[in-house]
């Protein structure tokens, strides 16, 4: 289900220029990728449209975070280059501080929580940056970064919450517009806001009449709140896999750009970002995160809603390869292509192969089975087996409902 709210605020002073975009883009000329720009036929057809993809997911890292935090630290005065550079991350923001310190020779510091994907953390190392590792939940680390900067100098280097880190992130904007100078529409993930606050910036300045809208995973979705309010409000246990955009509160400095420029915010479930992350992978030949999906997810929700040409971001690929596999499986069950049931049969020498017998009848393909024998629950001659099943669509996983049921088998789930 995916919910749409449209906003419209004035103020007088933007934080963020035009100007401090092209300044942007000019320091990062040679650091950062123009990333390339992809046509969706499939999305095209949905959509009714032409539908393009801004793939950040192929930058330098993984992901935009790099332009941001180059130009925030390529802005520093000497005396704040000398004493280094901090950071708090559970990843692309983590990579993009460490090559970017690497790059103007600043030493950096990165704190990422306990559980982060090793993957990440052996990147952010790679990278150039010092890694310590604190906290089992990004707020943990952010305040442990805090406490670093304070005790030691280090100057702390805000995913999303300052001037210059927009400017970067606005890069995107002015490549949307020189890469498809007919847009009409960009959709653009949001979690802090700042790269959606950047591209608002650089595209409306240039092309007032091209529509921006947000996404956001329902489980975190602080923007609607916080704009229906006027101010930043904190959303309690944020909870999404789309890591990269699961923020409990709009930053100060995004969340007036935001509410300025941006035309609407959507939120789209965890089914359409698992959906989306899966298309992406068949489709486009595009390995993404769930976060850099969401503008898929938007799409694919209601297709209907945009219009094109389209532009979508797909922020970041930086995806742990653990769950990348559960969400490959969550976005395949959506689409009624993978389905795990349980059943009991009677234990005898035959049951199971009968069973299988029975799903090789109907081509359901057997991609697991769990056979248990003995438990309080199960009577003296029973057993239950848990199967996961791949399927070709809604209608095959009704077909093999119905051919176990047929066959006499009492399907529990």
């Amino acid at each position: 289900m995916l919910e749409g709210m449209s906003y419209s605020t004035t103020r007088l002073v933007a934080p963020v220029t035009l100007d401090d975009v092209r300044g942007a883009q000019k320091m990062l000329s040679g650091v950062a990728r123009v990333t390339a720009m992809e046509g969706s036929r499939h999305l095209s057809q949905l959509v009714g449209s032409p539908v393009h993809f801004k793939c950040e997911n192929l930058q330098r890292t993984g992901s935009f975070k790099l332009r941001g935090a180059y130009v925030r630290i390529a802005g520093l005065l000497p005396e704040q280059r000398a004493a280094g550079v901090v950071a708090a991350s559970a990843g692309n923001h983590a990579q993009g501080v460490a090559l970017a310190s690497s790059l103007l020779g600043v030493r950096s510091t990165v704190f990422m929580p306990q559980g982060a994907p090793l993957p990440k953390i052996s990147a952010t190392r790679d990278y150039g940056a010092e890694v310590r590792l604190h906290g089992q939940v990004v707020d943990e680390t952010l305040a442990a970064a805090q406490e670093y900067a304070e005790r030691t100098g280090a100057v702390f280097i805000h995913p999303f919450d300052h001037p210059d880190v927009i400017a970067g992130q606005g890069t995107v904007g002015l490549e949307i517009l020189e890469q498809c100078p007919e847009v009409r529409t960009v959709v653009v993930g949001i979690g802090g806001g700042g790269l959606a606050a950047g591209i608002a910036v650089a595209v409306k300045a240039l092309r007032p009449d091209v529509r921006i809208v947000g996404v956001q995973a329902e489980g975190a979705a602080a923007y609607p709140p916080s704009l229906a309010a006027g101010r930043p409000v904190a959303v309690e246990n944020p909870a999404t896999m789309a890591d990269g955009i699961k923020v409990g509160r709009p930053g100060d400095v995004p969340f007036g750009i935001v509410g300025d420029l941006v035309d609407e915010v959507r939120t789209v479930s965890e089914d359409a970002l698992s959906t989306a992350l899966l298309l992406c992978l068949e489709r486009a030949k595009l390995v993404v995160e769930p976060a850099g999906a969401s503008p898929v997810a938007a799409l694919l929700s209601e297709p209907d809603a945009f219009e094109g040409p389209v532009v979508a971001v797909l922020s970041g690929g930086n995806v742990d390869p653990v769950l990348m596999q559960g969400v490959l499986r969550h976005g395949m069950a959506a689409q009624g292509r993978y389905l795990a049931v349980r059943l009991r049969l009677t234990d005898r020498p035959g049951a199971l192969a009968t069973l299988l017998g029975v799903l090789s009848v109907v081509d359901a393909n057997v991609l697991d089975v769990s056979h248990v024998r003995t438990h309080p629950r199960l009577g003296l001659t029973e057993a239950e087996v848990e199967l996961h099943l791949e399927t070709k669509g809604p209608e095959h996983c009704a077909e093999v409902g119905r051919a176990l049921r047929d066959a006499g088998y009492t399907v529990i789930a």
